[in-house]
């Protein structure tokens, strides 16, 4: 199973005692490391799973993550920054093509805001879970724009 560094989520060489990409030294544990980031990973004064779940409340705490020094630094943050920020807009533009739709625009529209929902909760759960749940389009883009620091 694939080992990740608790501190950047980078991937791990097998019996590695330091993260490649950071340094940090990383726990010898028998078998596969933590998941990117666990409850025990902390960046600045939030653990990393709690920053990566408030990042999916609302657009604006996923650009202040992306902004600010400690949380922008940690890959996982990033990946939930930027992919609440894809999903949002990718919302948006849903929305707008579907005003275009006479009358049944506007029940398609509700039904995608109903499916979004879902989907939020379930993003909120991995997140706060510690996993990197990619969606299948907006989650590629994210976890390039997240690798490119």
């Amino acid at each position: 199973m694939a080992r990740f560094c608790s501190s950047c989520g980078a991937a791990l060489p097998e019996n590695a005692n330091n993260c490649p990409q950071c340094g940090k030294a990383q726990s010898a544990g028998a078998g596969a490391a933590p998941a990117p980031a666990t409850a025990a990973a902390q960046t600045g004064g939030l653990a990393d799973n709690v920053a990566g779940l408030l990042a999916y409340v609302t657009i604006i705490p996923a650009i202040i993550f992306l902004v600010l020094e400690p949380y922008n630094k940690n890959r996982f943050i990033r990946f939930h920054a930027f992919q609440c920020i894809f999903f949002g807009v990718a919302l948006i533009v849903i929305h707008i093509a579907l005003m275009f739709i006479p009358i049944i625009g506007a029940v398609i529209s509700l039904l995608v805001s109903l499916a979004a929902f879902a989907l939020w909760i379930v993003l909120l759960v991995k997140a706060y879970g510690g996993h990197m749940f990619k969606l299948p389009v907006i989650g590629d883009m994210a976890e390039k724009q997240a690798n490119a620091i």
